[in-house]
């Protein structure tokens, strides 16, 4: 039971001195995967961006067929077809490939799409109405464009094609005059969208792209929460931005979180012999979910523990309860049931360490394939394994320092 004991914020407070304290003890040996037989071993699709899959290579087929399709259909069914009006411009074949490839992509989103396009075109017949020249004009159109879609916060590289086909669209273009620029521009660039949009909805991906908020000091003080106090930060990342001189298809914060992430993996690489079945304690003790609140408060307070899991009438967990949520009426604790977390067995120890340092959650339920209760890692369950791990000698702590 010595892992049910009250830590309040402790692990918290540690958990980036953790991850660089153990980083420095990580070596990266080549990794048996990527040896040179399986270098030059053929390989069916090998992406150019990081995180590409096959999987959602396919998916983003699928999204260009039915996006550009139905833009088709429906800018012919709004305003006919025939010799006076495209049906659809060719940029639209580019903007697609962002849309549905790289949908987290800054490039991609909504605004980047129809602003970028509509705005460019704009800079295109601009460009060819006051220059004659069309190679001059061309080159005018797309620079006004880079331009304006920079600073109206819309940069899209299809706009570029955009701009060229103002410049270079003929007579058909030109009778249209500034008109262009909405028609069909701006309205084969809003049916995209909007396609995009049901699209991703459908498929369960995030688009628009968000950037989950950082993480908040949960006990409402000025202080930043314990992830941002030690590690990289902000400042550091927009020096490393500024060192490369390069501008990189990412958002920032995107940037943040992945290198966050990054030092998490590395810490669970190197020490992934760590499991939760080792550190876990099985001796845990749960409730019903019919039993009475003050039953529940007496086991949290008699085991001086901050998490009871609750079971349900075959023995599967259905939540966890803790003296917050017991302030509520009920005759019983089904009320005041929160979502556990959750992790296996197998699973790397250190893989916790986001979820027990979130500043809510106080300990991880371990369950079987039934749901079914095996143990509890609470944060003091956690910080006692991670003690061990950190080094003796005082070289290391003194880097640190």
């Amino acid at each position: 039971m010595s892992g049910w004991r009250r830590t309040s914020s402790c692990l918290s407070s540690f958990t980036p001195q953790i991850i660089l304290i153990i980083g420095l003890r990580m070596q990266f040996p080549v990794s048996p995967k990527v040896g040179p037989s399986r270098i030059g071993r053929f390989r069916l699709f090998s992406p150019i961006l990081a995180g590409a899959t096959l999987r959602e290579r396919l998916i983003a087929c699928f999204g260009a067929l039915l996006g550009i399709g139905l833009t088709g259909v429906i800018s012919g069914y709004l305003f006919g077809q025939g010799p006076h009006l495209p049906l659809i411009v060719a940029p639209m074949g580019a903007s697609a490939v962002l849309l549905f490839a790289v949908p987290a992509s800054p490039l991609a989103q909504p605004w980047a799409i129809i602003g970028g396009n509509t705005i460019s075109a704009l800079m295109g017949i601009i460009a060819a109405y006051f220059i004659r020249d069309p190679i001059i004009a061309t080159g005018v159109g797309v620079s006004l464009a880079i331009g304006a879609m920079s600073f109206t916060r819309c940069l899209h590289p299809p706009g570029g094609a955009a701009a060229l086909t103002a410049v270079l669209g003929g007579p058909v273009v030109a009778g249209w005059g500034f008109l262009f620029p909405f028609v069909p521009v701006a309205l084969n660039s809003c049916i995209l969208v909007g396609l995009g949009l049901l699209f991703h909805k459908l498929s369960r991906r995030n688009y628009p792209h968000v950037v989950p908020k950082p993480a908040e000091n949960t006990h409402q003080t000025i202080d930043p929460p314990s992830a941002a106090r030690v590690g990289f930060r902000e400042e550091d990342v927009d020096a490393a931005l500024e060192a490369l001189d390069e501008t990189f298809d990412i958002d920032r914060a995107d940037l943040g979180r992945l290198l966050q992430q990054v030092e998490l993996q590395a810490a669970i690489r190197s020490n992934d012999k760590i499991s939760c079945a080792d550190i876990m304690s099985r001796d845990v003790i749960a409730i019903s979910e019919t039993s009475e609140p003050d039953a529940a408060r007496h086991l949290l307070l008699k085991h001086n523990i901050r998490t009871l899991p609750v079971k349900d009438p075959e023995g599967r967990l259905v939540g966890t309860v803790g003296l917050r949520e017991l302030f509520g009426g009920g005759d019983t604790i089904a009320h005041a049931i929160s979502k556990p977390a959750v992790a296996r067995a197998s699973d790397a120890a250190l893989s916790l360490l986001p979820v027990l340092t979130d500043g809510r959650t106080h300990a991880v339920i371990i369950v079987d394939d039934d749901h079914r209760i095996l143990g509890l890692i609470s944060q003091t369950d956690l910080l006692s394994a991670v003690a061990r791990l950190l080094p003796n000698d005082g070289d290391t702590i003194a880097a640190v320092a």
